[in-house]
């Protein structure tokens, strides 16, 4: 039998793991992180009622934000993720000043990626526009410039691939990026909606094309912290039914949204 300092700890490690974003679209940094943390269990908070937060003001972003974080809170999440790159970059310092003991993990676009693999490669940069507004990005996008970077705010693309039309979505890359075709060799997709796209993004810049983004080096980065704190879940299971250990919650409620959710989750994860 356990002592209780015993069930204690494994209550820590067993505790669920709270990831959210704007929408759907975390479901990519989800599956990074599932795949470094197969054991683990999950709450994943979908804000698609208020999706998108680029063309939000920093106020509205970060109340939106904290109320989900109270929400992880009361479910008692040992690690909080911030999977959605603008409010990683407008709330995260807020939350850490707000709440000190709580663990965020915050994703950012890959753009030091760029500078370590590829640093004399012509690059553009997808992002919302609150991202690529925000102090948090330029700190880093001075700090590592390569000065062959063009940044495109893609006003609206998030809720495009939110809705999925496929359409819609065909007109806007050709509109958008017909004009960077043989022009760059890398892309950060500083947007976790972004890499549900990356084959369409490649058709119309062509099939050379290297990509970055933040979600494999996040998801290290977590393991990395949850080991140093011991909280690890070390149990091993068998079960592959990610449905099982995900907890899918969409401020919306739409049914959809929950159906699409796991569709992407389980591809080729």
């Amino acid at each position: 039998m356990k002592t209780l300092s015993e069930q204690i700890s494994l209550d820590k490690k067993t505790r669920q793991i709270g990831i959210f974003d704007s929408g759907i679209g975390g479901v990519t940094v989800l599956k990074e992180i599932i795949k470094i943390l197969p054991n683990e269990e999950y709450i994943y908070f979908s804000d698609s009622a208020n999706n998108p937060y680029g063309d939000k003001q920093d106020k509205e972003i970060i109340k939106l934000c904290e109320n989900i974080v109270k929400l992880f809170i009361e479910k008692n999440c040992k690690a909080i993720v911030i999977a959605c790159n603008t409010a990683s970059a407008k709330a995260v310092k807020y939350l850490r000043k707000k709440y000190p003991k709580i663990i965020f993990i915050a994703i950012e676009p890959a753009y030091k990626m760029v500078h370590d693999y590829a640093y004399n490669e012509p690059t553009l940069v997808m992002a919302t526009k609150g991202t690529i507004k925000s102090e948090k990005f330029n700190l880093l996008f001075h700090k590592y410039n390569n000065h062959k970077t063009y940044l495109l705010p893609c006003v609206g693309l998030a809720d495009i691939i939110e809705n999925g039309n496929k359409e819609k979505l065909e007109k806007y890359l050709k509109k958008t990026l017909g004009l960077y075709k043989g022009l760059v060799k890398n892309v950060v997709l500083g947007c976790t909606h972004y890499p549900l796209i990356q084959k369409d993004i490649g058709q119309v810049l062509g099939n050379d094309i290297k990509f970055f983004n933040g979600a494999n080096r996040l998801a290290i980065h977590l393991k990395e912290v949850l080991s140093e704190q011991n909280l690890l879940n070390d149990n091993i299971e068998k079960d592959n039914n990610y449905k099982e250990k995900i907890e899918f919650i969409d401020s919306s409620g739409k049914k959809e949204k929950q159906e699409r959710f796991y569709e992407l989750l389980n591809d080729n994860i």
